[in-house]
């Protein structure tokens, strides 16, 4: 009777370490920070102060509720869109990663804000 009443505990145990297993990969708030630091995403943006480009509050407060939202910002911050900076156009530099992981978290993190 002992091997059953540890049957379960063992099945609980390793459902645990699984689910997190699938939220390990995620990135912290500082991974993600970092990624976006190497990729000069802080140059023209910032969280709540005003640079060339809105902030990051900002952003979110505006598009958060769009359907496709996410799908729209992965393609905008992995590709050399145009943006008017200033009254000029000027390419909006993709991020610096290929990793689909890194990039949702980077999507993510922005629409928190």
């Amino acid at each position: 009777m002992n091997k059953f009443v540890k049957a379960p505990a063992t099945v609980g145990i390793c459902a645990l370490l699984l689910l997190g297993a699938g939220s390990a990969s995620a990135l912290s708030d500082s991974e993600v920070k970092s990624l976006m630091k190497k990729s000069n995403c802080f140059r023209c943006h910032a969280e709540d102060k005003p640079k060339d480009g809105p902030t990051y509050k900002e952003i979110a407060e505006k598009n958060r509720d769009k359907p496709d939202i996410e799908a729209k910002f992965y393609k905008r911050i992995t590709t050399f869109e145009k943006v008017e900076i200033k009254g000029k156009k000027e390419d909006h530099e993709p991020l610096k990663t290929k990793d689909d992981e890194e990039i949702k978290a980077v999507v993510k993190w922005i629409l928190s804000r």
